[in-house]
């Protein structure tokens, strides 16, 4: 993804602070115990909902895998994309007779206190509703890359992008008729009300490479190829087949790798967020 444009304002940068009280307690695990609290996020995992997370233990620095100049790199360039979402959607909801209403992008390290609870890195990248941000460790994108198999810097966007889909329908009052609905189901049913959703930030992503491409020319070779592969790692079917050899299907929430795919090229293709009603589909 080319690297220029406009850097965004709405960037809280609270490394170092690991939560403002105590630290994660990884006890011998270290990465290993980040990674598979990870998968279980991705898993079963509530995007909407952080759960309080059990911090013990004295104050000590998480386990870093990306020097400070890497780490400085990823900075500026989680910076350029939010602004990049930030012209996309004041576009598209423009084009409605809206107003876009920009959400804060919060980085941190370790352990994280959000309106929706308190959250260790180990959660991986999440909305909050709440409080209209998103939040990301910088840790993650080293995961992606070593642990998921999903090097790229547009990798690193799509991640940002989905996110940022999720405020999208924070906007548009998608989630909170999803989670009404979800209280009054069956669990196999909330789950794939969750995939819905999930898929749709997965379409919303793709509407915004569309849009910003077709504006700005932010795409270099080999950078959808990157976002793909990225969508395939996180697909349930492909952690669950990783994390316990096995595929449970009515326990997916966030969608086949598949399905992920599939849903960020819609977007893609299209540009057209009416294009991304994952609910109004039988087939997904």
């Amino acid at each position: 993804m080319k690297k220029r444009g406009r850097r965004s304002r709405n960037i809280e940068d609270r490394r170092g602070d690991y939560g403002g009280n105590g630290s994660i307690a990884l006890g011998g695990g270290g990465l290993g115990v980040i990674f598979l609290a990870f998968l279980v996020f991705l898993l079963g995992g509530d995007p909407t909902v952080v759960l309080d997370q059990a911090v013990t233990g004295p104050t000590q620095s998480p386990t870093e895998q990306i020097s400070q100049a890497e780490q400085n790199e990823l900075v500026d360039f989680v910076s350029v994309v939010l602004a990049d979402t930030e012209d996309t959607w004041h576009q598209i909801f423009s084009e409605e007779g809206g107003t876009y209403r920009e959400p804060n992008l919060v980085l941190f390290t370790g352990v994280v206190q959000s309106a929706c609870g308190r959250a260790q890195a180990a959660v991986g990248p999440f909305y909050c509703p709440a409080d209209e941000k998103v939040y990301i460790a910088l840790s993650f994108y080293d995961d992606l890359r070593r642990r998921l198999g999903a090097p790229g810097d547009f990798a690193q966007a799509y991640v940002i992008a989905h996110e940022v889909g999720h405020h999208v329908q924070h906007l548009l009052g998608i989630s909170s008729q999803v989670r009404q609905i979800q209280s009054r189901v069956s669990q196999t049913d909330a789950n794939q009300l969750s995939v819905r959703q999930e898929l749709q930030a997965d379409c919303f992503a793709g509407v915004w490479a569309h849009r910003a491409d077709e504006a700005r020319d932010i795409l270099e070779r080999g950078d959808i190829e990157e976002a793909l592969t990225a969508a395939s790692a996180i697909g349930d079917d492909r952690l669950q087949q990783q994390s316990r050899g096995y595929v449970t299907p009515d326990s997916f929430t966030h969608g086949s790798s598949a399905q992920r795919m599939r849903w960020f090229q819609q977007g893609l293709q299209t540009g057209d967020p009416d294009q991304c009603n994952t609910f109004d589909v039988r087939q997904l």
